[in-house]
């Protein structure tokens, strides 16, 4: 008879288990997925919030869901329980929280007013975050990127994308007056954001720059951080809109600043404007009557190497 509830194999290959039936799971491999289940339920529940028209709730959980997101690899990558099981499950819940939920919230505030064009504002940001949690999945099996271009994103990440796309939400409860108009701009807003998660566009990363902190910035970094916390919690909506005008201004300068990092590394055609659009590369297939390069033929350190959970 076999078992109800199939064994936990986050990283079972080619039929094989790392884990015996009879050996128990260490509990460190669980952490960092259940951090990724309470952030997809924070997404979740934001949905129901917007529903009942709490919609300064349903901005908290989104934030909490991001927050989340921010904590799950890093709890994963120190606890050493990296999986693709992990990195599948983290993209699956990004999808909810930061495609999804965001719709359902601005849908449910402004675009309902359009009825069938707000509702495709609503799809195309939906698309937009699932486009890019798969291509984010693919370069999971990517060549890694140069040491210089580590500090990149390649377009707006899913969390950035949704608490953006929420501004016009932070505007209102701030209080710009509500017009007619007010839907039509948010539905293109909202469409542009779309656009800017699935392009190509170079952004800031804080994944390397957090690691290292020079001894003479840790005390204005702390002073810094608990400025903002303090900003968030005595004017969260003001906070909120500022920091979004502020991302995207941001974007031209990581365009510039990644431009100029490749022009000084002399890798020029690593700019993603330009011809960064394979992350992996098909393999030439020679004609049945062409010998096959030396190259080209398979070895033994082919296989894949699985890559471990990381921030889409």
């Amino acid at each position: 008879m076999t078992n109800l509830f199939p064994p936990f194999e986050p990283d079972r290959k080619n039929g094989r288990r790392r884990f015996s039936r009879l050996r128990r799971i260490p509990v460190r491999l669980l952490v960092p997925n259940m951090v990724t289940l309470l952030a997809l339920c924070a997404g979740l529940t934001s949905m129901r919030l917007a529903i009942e028209h709490r919609f300064e709730l349903a901005i908290a959980a989104i934030a909490f869901a991001a927050i989340l997101d921010m904590l799950d690899g890093r709890i994963a990558r120190l606890l050493k329980s990296t999986s693709r099981f992990g990195a599948e499950l983290d993209s699956l819940a990004d999808f909810v929280n930061f495609g999804v939920a965001p719709g359902i919230i601005l849908y449910t505030f402004a675009l309902h007013e359009l009825k069938s064009l707000g509702w495709i504002a609503v799809l195309v940001l939906a698309l937009a975050a699932v486009l890019r949690l798969a291509r984010f999945n693919v370069a999971l099996d990517a060549p890694p990127k140069p040491a210089w271009a580590q500090g990149f994103f390649v377009g707006v990440p899913a969390p950035a994308g949704a608490m953006i796309a929420l501004l016009p939400i932070y505007l209102e409860l701030i209080g710009t007056p509500h017009v007619g108009l007010t839907a039509v701009v948010a539905s293109f807003y909202i469409m542009g954001v779309a656009f800017l998660m699935v392009s190509r566009l170079p952004t800031l990363s804080l994944k390397k720059s957090g690691e290292r902190v020079r001894r003479d910035m840790v005390l204005p970094i702390m002073i810094a951080v608990v400025m903002f916390f303090a900003l968030l919690l005595s004017f969260p909506w003001t906070t909120l809109a500022v920091g979004s005008l502020m991302y995207l201004a941001a974007i031209p300068v990581g365009v510039l600043r990644y431009r100029a990092l490749a022009r000084a590394h002399g890798d020029a055609g690593a700019d993603p404007l330009d011809d960064l659009n394979a992350e992996v590369k098909p393999a030439v297939v020679p004609a049945a009557h062409e010998p096959v390069p030396e190259d080209a033929k398979p070895t033994s350190q082919g296989s894949r190497k699985s890559s471990g959970k990381n921030a889409s």
